[in-house]
């Protein structure tokens, strides 16, 4: 499909993975492929850094967001700069420690303007962000899951409350849902995704970090009846506490399971993670009635993370834009 203008993409996701996503399509933003890129963040974190705060003061947990306001950061001296700035954690043994500038710069700017979705534009202005970054929700929220096998309960199912405590669950995970289960949606997340043309779901934490969109009622809605086209980014391999044993046609399963009316038009899996499991892959994404595309994502190193030039590379080719070289250009 081949386009006579730049397209507008919204990513969704947190932490890591909607990290390395973004760090492709900022790629396609310097290339002009990209226009308007819009990041929509997962907002349940409950640990570390963020859970502090968001226990304190009583806001949005800030860390998925610095996350991908630092992805979204130039390839430059001032970009390079500000992202270790943001992503910079104190050591030390007093109060500080193991909080994160970025954290606390989003927080105060959150309290001076009371205003979240103000305050992100105002941290991207000052670090030169070639996107935007907006919460899925205005409202903290805490992830539950139906958990199978723990030790407790081991013939049936539990309920695990908190982000991090679903993500570290000793057990399977048989669905998630959101508490508050209809949290007040983020407006201007809802006009990205009506305004856009690609819809780019994953990778990142299946459970934590990629359905979550989909469990926000005025979200899923915008999604699933958007004309926009939808790119599902499969992890490169199983998550301890979330996915363990899962193959790839595994997290397309569970995200049917969670969004029954969401319309997927490509999938995009690292040829080497979905090798041995190809057969059971292409059957699955057949019957959704998408398009698969199977190409060398991942980093050369043999770490199980995605690198920015390949997926660059092959966004680009699923956005019509033809090959362009972007395989140096990971980090």
């Amino acid at each position: 499909m081949a386009h006579d203008r730049a397209q507008s993409v919204v990513a969704f996701g947190g932490g890591h993975g909607l990290a390395a996503s973004l760090q492709a399509l900022r790629l396609l933003v310097d290339d002009l492929v990209v226009d308007d890129l819009t990041a929509v963040v997962t907002v349940a974190d409950n640990g570390g850094s963020s859970g502090r705060l968001r226990s304190e003061f009583g806001v949005l947990p800030p860390g998925d967001l610095r996350m991908a306001l630092a992805a979204l950061c130039g390839d430059n001296q001032w970009g390079d700069t500000w992202s270790r700035v943001l992503q910079h954690r104190f050591a030390g043994q007093g109060d500080m420690r193991g909080h994160v500038i970025g954290n606390l710069l989003i927080v105060g700017l959150w309290e001076q303007l009371g205003d979240p979705v103000a305050a992100l534009d105002w941290v991207g202005r000052l670090l030169g962000t070639s996107g935007r970054v907006l919460p899925m929700a205005l409202t903290p929220l805490d992830i539950t899951a139906e958990v199978r096998g723990l030790p407790e309960n081991p013939a049936g199912l539990t309920t695990v409350r908190g982000q991090v405590e679903v993500a570290t669950t000793e057990g399977v995970i048989a669905s998630i849902a959101l508490d508050p289960p209809d949290p007040e949606p983020c407006p201007e997340a809802l006009a990205a995704v009506r305004a856009a043309d690609w819809l780019v779901l994953g990778p990142g934490s299946w459970f934590t970090s990629v359905i979550p969109h989909l469990m926000v009622p005025a979200l899923h809605d915008a999604i699933v009846t958007s004309d926009a086209r939808v790119v599902v980014t499969l992890n490169l391999t199983e998550q301890a506490g979330e996915t363990p044993g899962f193959e790839a046609a595994d997290h397309l399963a569970v995200l049917a399971e969670h969004a029954p009316d969401l319309r997927i038009d490509t999938v995009l899996a690292d040829a080497a993670s979905v090798r041995d499991g190809l057969d059971d892959l292409l059957e699955v994404v057949r019957a959704t009635g998408a398009e698969l595309v199977v190409a060398d994502v991942a980093c050369r190193d043999g770490s199980p993370r995605h690198d920015p030039g390949r997926l660059a590379a092959s966004y680009a080719r699923i956005l019509g834009a033809g090959d362009l070289d972007r395989t140096a250009a990971g980090r």
